[in-house]
């Protein structure tokens, strides 16, 4: 099972959960943020109870939740004081969501940038959380660049859409399909053009195959006329010898 497929699972598990005879939807939030392989958070923060929550003495869970959906680990520690405390497994779980929206935006990460965002002091616990908390989790795929000091991104899955960021998508979809469109006219051409050469080399190499074949015959023809002129000399130089032979007899009786 894909990690998508495994997405689809744990946000079901979660909205069921949620619209049931609520438990704590604090703890809901508190489980779902927690979850080593839960990474989608904008259906549990749509559901009609867990908005309930804004204005509430709990709404900085609230406030959690969304930061889970559209957040960095930067953003949280800048905001720390009006968000509740996070355990060892939120931390780590927003750290895996601030390297997946580093990796949306580039595709070559300098390790300098990725330490001072996730909050890391060295570049051996850089390259083990890369490895161990990315790579293994099946989020990012990726290639360690030593020499270079940078981790170039392959594959990433993607965040929750933050608010306008749709429109911004559809926009760029469209942009796409509309060269993409463009280029698919370009290739129909070039294969017809590429087609059309394609008939002609053949009909050149027709032309070629019958022009040759009509010198052939025309040589073939020429060498039986000269075949039989020779003959027909030969026949005449024949019938003069014999005749010159006979006067030669004739006049010696």
């Amino acid at each position: 099972m894909d990690i998508e497929e495994k997405q689809a699972e744990h946000i079901d598990h979660f909205v069921k959960q949620a619209n049931a005879s609520p438990p704590s939807l604090v703890n809901l939030i508190v489980e779902a943020t927690s979850h080593p392989s839960l990474f989608a958070f904008t259906e549990i923060l749509s559901l009609p109870n867990i908005l309930q929550l804004q204005g509430t003495e709990d709404s900085r869970y609230l406030d959690l939740l969304q930061m889970f959906a559209h957040g960095t680990w930067s953003q949280y520690t800048s905001n720390a004081s009006k968000l509740p405390q996070l355990t060892p497994d939120q931390v780590l779980k927003l750290k895996q969501l601030t390297m997946l929206t580093l990796a949306e935006a580039n595709k070559v990460l300098p390790y300098e940038v990725l330490m001072r965002e996730l909050d890391v002091v060295n570049v051996r616990e850089l390259e083990d959380f890369l490895i161990n908390e990315c790579m293994y989790a099946g989020i990012v795929r990726g290639k360690l660049n030593q020499q270079r000091r940078s981790f170039e991104v392959q594959f990433a899955i993607g965040r929750d859409l933050r608010p306008g960021q749709l429109g911004n998508m559809i926009h760029t979809l469209s942009d796409w399909l509309g060269t993409s469109d463009s280029l698919l006219i370009t290739i129909q051409e070039k294969i017809k053009w590429a087609d059309s050469m394609n008939e002609l080399d053949k009909k050149h190499k027709q032309e070629n195959i019958e022009m040759l074949e009509e010198v052939k015959n025309k040589l073939s023809l020429k060498g039986d006329m000269d075949f039989r002129g020779h003959a027909e000399f030969d026949g005449i130089r024949d019938y003069g010898q014999d005749r010159r032979s006979k006067r030669r007899r004739h006049r010696m009786g």
